[in-house]
């Protein structure tokens, strides 16, 4: 199967498992959206010290989240949807997935409890809007957007009327994740810098 992202087709799960040899992609309300080149170094640090600063506090409580950094397949559906016609298949940099049912061989089916995001200078817009209207149209109850060129990090919560306005921190805060009732992750000490 060839992509052209230019076409007018409208692609699904079931496409997307036909994909072969392939560039690295994401589907979006049916859309193509190529991902971006191999991350920076600092991309790959930030994912690498979050993922470990939750997985150790999942460990240490005996918690039942897990926790997946990218690659890894994240298919959001309707509830009443066939999982193979779904038209949203994305890689967030790290996934918190803790309901295990929707956890299969390939990835993640229904909504993690918190996504990640790291942006990157290729793609910006696909996590401050595209991903963001897609992550509360599927109610992922927690998204951060951690930018590091910036250094901040932007907090979305889900409440009953959507996302709340960010809560905005700088890279030498402690950021609450609100999912957990006691976790912190102290962004000065993870040396980002």
């Amino acid at each position: 199967m060839s992509l052209n992202p230019i076409d007018n087709k409208i692609y699904t799960y079931e496409d997307y498992l036909n994909f072969k040899d392939t560039e690295p992609i994401e589907i979006i309300d049916g859309r193509i959206l190529a991902m971006s080149p191999a991350p920076s170094r600092i991309h790959q640090k930030i994912i690498l010290k979050l993922s470990t600063s939750i997985e150790n506090y999942i460990q240490s409580n005996n918690g039942e989240c897990e926790i997946y950094p990218a690659p890894f397949d994240v298919i959001l559906k309707n509830d009443d949807e066939d999982v193979t016609y779904s038209k949203n298949i994305v890689q967030p940099d790290i996934s918190v997935i803790c309901d295990k049912n929707k956890l299969t061989d390939k990835g993640c089916v229904g909504s993690p409890d918190m996504i990640v995001e790291v942006i990157s200078p290729f793609n910006p817009s696909n996590d401050y809007v595209r991903k963001l209207n897609l992550y509360e149209q599927f109610k992922v109850k927690e998204y951060w957007i951690v930018n590091p060129m910036e250094k901040n990090v932007l907090v979305y919560t889900l409440t009953d009327n959507g996302y709340n306005a960010p809560k905005v921190y700088s890279f030498s805060d402690k950021v609450k994740v609100n999912i957990y009732d006691n976790l912190e992750i102290d962004f000065n000490s993870l040396n980002l810098l």
